[in-house]
């Protein structure tokens, strides 16, 4: 993005970016060209042209990211390829899908992050989490939202009402009735002034405590 333009204009533009983003995602543009359908009270998946690939067997099923998608059998959680063969057994209470080489999942009630071979690589510990964007996730503990790395360290610290994530280098963050964007070094960029953000608000139904 032109760095010459007002900060005010790229933050719009940011914002409307990530919102056309999410409903690309929404809209399967995103995954595999397999989608989720439910028969007789299971969950399989057909591609592009109504053909069954694979079979209507699952509990509970999301769409397909990064080559693999979440499906649930009975109480429990994992993910299958396109062939619908395990690459993360069931095991999980709530999960989100890939993003970055990343899934949230939740064990008991707290969520961590898994890589794709299902290893735990950032341990349960936060009540909300966003989807990884340019390096960085928003997670909540308690009632304030911050960001973490892939590592699970933090970058900016748990201090927002409501935030969104990261595009093109800027987030809207929320502190009290007030919204406004800072950058990823947690610096102010747009100084919370604003009773509404799209982008804020919009993202903040992201968060989940799946």
């Amino acid at each position: 993005m032109n760095k010459n333009l007002p900060i005010v204009l790229r933050a719009a533009i940011a914002a409307l970016a990530i919102v056309v983003f999410l409903e690309g995602c929404s809209s399967g543009s995103k995954h595999s060209g397999l989608f989720a359908i439910q028969q007789k009270g299971k969950y399989g998946y057909i591609d592009r042209k109504g053909q069954v690939v694979i079979s209507p067997q699952f509990d509970g099923a999301g769409a397909f990211y990064e080559g693999l998608a979440d499906v649930r059998v009975g109480g429990k959680w994992g993910y299958i390829n396109s062939k619908g063969e395990f690459v993360i057994n069931p095991q999980f209470d709530g999960n989100l899908s890939f993003s970055n080489g990343l899934a949230a999942v939740r064990v008991s009630d707290k969520l961590g992050f898994i890589d794709r071979t299902g290893k735990l690589l950032i341990n349960p510990q936060f009540d909300q989490v966003q989807f990884f964007a340019e390096g960085l996730c928003a997670v909540k503990v308690g009632e304030k939202w911050g960001y973490i790395d892939s590592t699970g360290k933090y970058v900016i610290n748990p201090q927002f009402d409501a935030v969104g994530s990261f595009f093109d280098g800027l987030a809207a963050v929320k502190s009290g009735d007030k919204s406004g964007f800072m950058d990823k070094t947690g610096k102010t960029v747009v100084a919370p002034q604003f009773d509404w953000i799209f982008d804020g608000s919009y993202l903040r139904l992201a968060g989940l405590s799946i």
